[in-house]
């Protein structure tokens, strides 16, 4: 069997430049019992991870042409000229291009679908009857958690058994958890949504107070690209204005990242809107850090009681619980071993959870 992977054109499928998305389909791979029967196909660099899996898309001559669909159509000349083997095609955060290609694929080949947003939200499922359809074509939907489940289920009544949880994985490198600094961050895109700015107004608060204390902040407005737009200029001149103490670093590369939270005791996820999984929070678990996170989306099945969730969160909350942690050691203590103890997103167990799929899927049919 071959199994077909196929990426939004956004995606950057490389090391330093992935976002989540990449990210959990190399976790996948990386420990998948079908590994030399996997392709991904995506939007063509220099760099891929996983050379000998990646299929890398040129962009159409056709400057008219939809990327998505251009990288869509190309595969699925890739499976029609493997006609005498069955093939499963992976869709990952793009409902639309079902229809398409499920016309396309010439045999009797399996099609399923990886939603890592709000469906409500995204063109081809925005409707009932747009995710009626796709009940009806595909095989099987994953979703990154129950609260993007029960939101491709609002309205439905029968899911034919198709609608799955799998959640993100996440590798964790440390066999045991890892020494901490006096570290309080933030990491994500400088957009309003994820809360950023609560985050820079709940450190003005304890900036003063907690003198040992380091503060930073890791993103960009958009992933891999160190370019600023008013509102993360104004983010970077109230954070740095502080002090010494207070760092906004831009964008960091995946090996960066993972020392800065092996060794940091505090993270804040202040997100606004409803976090489809909360990738940062399963992180940081790995890492053993201490997480104050707004009560949102999938946020609470990812931290659960392991963590401390603010409803309708602000600025005010956040200072307060993080003046709480810092003023009482035992406290801080507490949620690190919690985090570090409690974390259950193990890529490889994600990925033996996926194969299984497969393999059902497979002999189903």
């Amino acid at each position: 069997m071959l199994i077909n992977i196929l990426l939004p054109y956004k995606e950057k499928f490389s090391k330093n430049k992935a976002s989540s998305v990449s990210l959990t389909v190399a976790n996948n791979l990386q420990f998948s019992k079908y590994k030399k029967q996997i392709r991904v196909f995506g939007h063509n660099l220099k760099d891929p991870m996983y050379k000998d899996n990646f299929v890398g898309i040129d962009n159409s001559w056709n400057f008219l042409k939809s990327k998505n669909e251009n990288i869509a159509q190309e595969m699925c000349k890739v499976i029609n000229h493997d006609q005498n083997m069955r093939q499963l095609i992976e869709i990952h955060n793009r409902p639309y291009l079902v229809k398409k290609i499920y016309s396309k694929i010439k045999g009797t080949n399996l099609i399923t679908l990886f939603l890592h947003n709000d469906p409500l939200e995204m063109k081809g499922s925005f409707s009932i009857n747009d995710r009626k359809n796709l009940l009806l074509r595909l095989d099987k939907i994953f979703c990154v958690s129950n609260y993007i489940k029960k939101r491709f289920l609002d309205g439905i009544k029968d899911d034919l058994d198709k609608v799955v949880v799998l959640y993100n994985g996440v590798v964790r490198s440390q066999k045991v958890m890892p020494k901490k600094l006096k570290q309080i961050i933030y990491v994500g895109r400088i957009v309003k949504e994820k809360g950023v700015d609560l985050f820079v107004e709940a450190i003005k608060e304890i900036y003063k107070d907690f003198k040992d204390w380091n503060f930073k902040i890791i993103g960009t407005p958009r992933l891999g690209i160190n370019k600023l737009d008013q509102f993360s200029r104004k983010i970077k001149h109230d954070f740095e204005t502080l002090g010494d103490r207070a760092e906004m670093l831009g964008f960091v590369n995946s090996e960066d990242l993972r020392h800065i939270m092996s060794e940091t005791s505090i993270i804040v996820i202040p997100s606004r809107w409803n976090e489809p999984f909360g990738l940062v929070a399963a992180e940081a678990m790995s890492n053993g850090i201490a997480i104050v996170s707004s009560n949102s989306g999938g946020l609470p099945e990812i931290i659960s009681d392991n963590g401390i969730l603010i409803d309708q969160i602000n600025s005010k909350k956040i200072s307060k619980n993080l003046k709480q942690i810092l003023s009482n050691t035992s406290m801080l203590r507490e949620l690190q071993k919690k985090s570090w103890e409690n974390f259950n997103f193990n890529s490889k167990k994600i990925s033996s959870i996926l194969d299984d799929h497969r393999k059902e899927l497979f002999s189903k049919n």
